[in-house]
């Protein structure tokens, strides 16, 4: 076998996503900021019990927690003690392997879900953390979320002679599909919204590539890494950064509320 077909084979799969707390607030404060009209429809009341599913570092968390219990989970060690810094109830646990067992009156997620490549074991975990009638209400990636900046990775990987395709680390669903995964595992969906999101950035893209793009990053030779983050922002330059200098992400948002029936 060639040493670029290993190459390529090497890098078929996504890599696990590292998180860096300092990282994340440099060039994603953003996300916990967007997330706030989440909490409108969730409508959070004192005396619930909420879970946080993928709080990260508990930005979101925090607000819930002064206006009810809440309980925050995030796979990533790194995130859940940035949470604990503030103080908040966070616990290391994967969102596809919840234990939780009739708990809790709402599952929130914010920005995260996309990062669950099984919907169905998330959404079966949700289910049984919930009490009777419990409600799941969650924004994450819908169907097109950042098509430019992937079609740009991709590209340039082709370039180098790996195949990027397969190096997504996210699910992005379209709204009919999800809400038959919803339906399927018992929720009754009672709003369902995709919409576009442009986002402006703190900086240029290439700080998003950093803190989110580590999958297609590390598939790179980390003596190429700096020339191929070049590559990739001037290719992105005349799509999603405005003539005021501004870099806008071309996000894709899918907003629900579901209710678990009887």
């Amino acid at each position: 076998m060639s040493e670029k077909n290993d190459k390529q084979n090497a890098s078929s799969s996504p890599q696990s996503q590292q998180w860096s707390p300092e990282s994340y607030q440099k060039n994603a404060a953003f996300v916990a900021e967007l997330g706030l009209p989440l909490l409108d429809l969730l409508r959070p009341v004192p005396g619930e019990r909420i879970l946080d599913l993928g709080c990260g570092d508990g930005v979101l968390t925090e607000k819930l927690a002064k206006i009810c219990e809440v309980v925050g989970v995030d796979a990533s060690p790194e995130q859940v003690q940035g949470a604990q810094a503030f103080g908040l109830n966070a616990q290391v646990m994967s969102g596809e392997a919840l234990t939780f067992d009739q708990e809790f009156d709402a599952v929130f997620s914010n920005a995260a879900l996309h990062w669950m490549l099984n919907p169905d074991s998330v959404i079966r975990g949700v289910r049984q953390a919930l009490k009777p009638q419990g409600r799941f209400v969650a924004e994450f990636g819908g169907f097109g979320n950042v098509a430019a900046i992937r079609e740009a990775l991709e590209r340039e990987l082709g370039r180098r002679g790996i195949d990027g395709a397969g190096l997504s680390p996210w699910y992005f669903p379209a709204p009919d599909e999800y809400r038959g995964r919803l339906e399927a595992e018992g929720f009754a969906v009672e709003d369902m919204e995709l919409f576009d999101r442009p986002t402006p950035l703190p900086g240029d893209v290439t700080g998003w590539l950093q803190t989110f793009g580590e999958s297609y990053l590390s598939a790179v030779p980390d003596e190429e890494r700096d020339d191929f983050l070049t590559a990739v922002r001037e290719a992105l330059r005349p799509v999603i950064c405005g003539e005021d200098g501004v870099w806008m992400a071309d996000y894709v948002r899918l907003r629900f509320a579901a209710r678990l029936q009887a």
